[in-house]
């Protein structure tokens, strides 16, 4: 467990530097922005530096100050393990955007957007994939769609939209025009790398299905149906747990059954839509 979770600290750094480079390579010269909290902290910056003529206040400490009262909110409402690897992530970030210089590489826009939303995407995805995120609207989301049942993406694309307004009305239209695209291109390299739909159903054959049902209750806050299962070769008898998560909670689910019985079998499906209660209620 501790060369696994060491190795989990290592890719949500690396996801880390990947979102600096984009933001100080590609993004921030171009005045592109990211998605989330990044691209708040982005416009924040940008209009204390170009607006208000305050110094000082660069894109990677607005990101953490941001992500404090986040953090703690995620702590209490989603989970301390999401929460504390979220914010090893964007602590690291915000050290490589104070560290790594600001350059511009081309002077092109639109290359600096895909780019700029290829590398960001990759960052964010390897980081998701691995059971954390880059913080910040990640995290809020997740509480609203608890709050009001709705999908995760229903609100980020919410936050999203306001970031795109802003970048209109600072700047060019164009500017609007351009972190679209590049929030478009972080989105569906967030797809490749991770899963496109928020929520995946789960179908686990094994012979310890009571340990594995109370060690995922006491991970996530989900409905579990167990049912008679058989091996068609073997004959034995097992159980299959049928239970649908949100994509975040992927990676827990996989050290769980990793855990408790590695020679489950396991199979993932998109969810297209649910019907009915999706947690447990307490």
């Amino acid at each position: 467990m501790f060369l696994f979770e060491a190795k989990r600290i290592i890719i949500v750094l690396i996801g880390a530097l990947l979102n600096a480079i984009a933001l100080n390579f590609f993004l921030i010269s171009a005045n592109v922005y990211a998605s989330g909290f990044t691209g708040m902290a982005q416009i924040l910056s940008s209009v204390f530096s170009d607006l208000l003529h305050i110094q000082g206040l660069s894109t990677g400490i607005i990101l953490l100050i941001l992500n404090i009262p986040v953090a703690i909110l995620g702590w209490i409402k989603v989970g301390r393990g999401f929460t504390i690897y979220s914010f090893i992530s964007v602590l690291f970030t915000t050290i490589c955007l104070e560290v790594l210089p600001i350059v511009q590489i081309s002077p092109d826009i639109m290359l600096n957007a895909v780019f700029g939303g290829v590398i960001a995407g990759v960052g964010i995805g390897i980081t998701l994939k691995w059971g954390a995120s880059t913080g910040g609207s990640d995290i809020v989301a997740m509480v609203l769609s608890r709050v009001k049942d709705k999908p995760i993406g229903t609100y980020m694309m919410v936050i999203n939209g306001v970031i795109i307004l802003l970048a209109g009305i600072i700047y060019e239209p164009e500017n609007a025009l351009y972190t679209l695209l590049a929030l478009y291109v972080t989105t569906r390299v967030i797809d490749v790398l991770h899963t496109r739909h928020e929520k995946v159903t789960a179908m686990i054959v094994t012979t310890k299905a009571d340990d594995l049902q109370k060690e995922i209750h006491n991970t996530m806050v989900r409905g579990i149906t167990i049912l008679p299962a058989r091996g068609a070769y073997s004959k034995v008898d097992k159980n299959m747990l049928f239970l649908v998560i949100t994509r975040y909670e992927l990676y827990d689910l996989e050290r769980i059954i990793q855990e408790v019985d590695p020679n489950a079998f396991t199979n993932i499906v998109e969810t297209a839509g649910i019907f009915g209660f999706f947690r447990k209620n307490d």
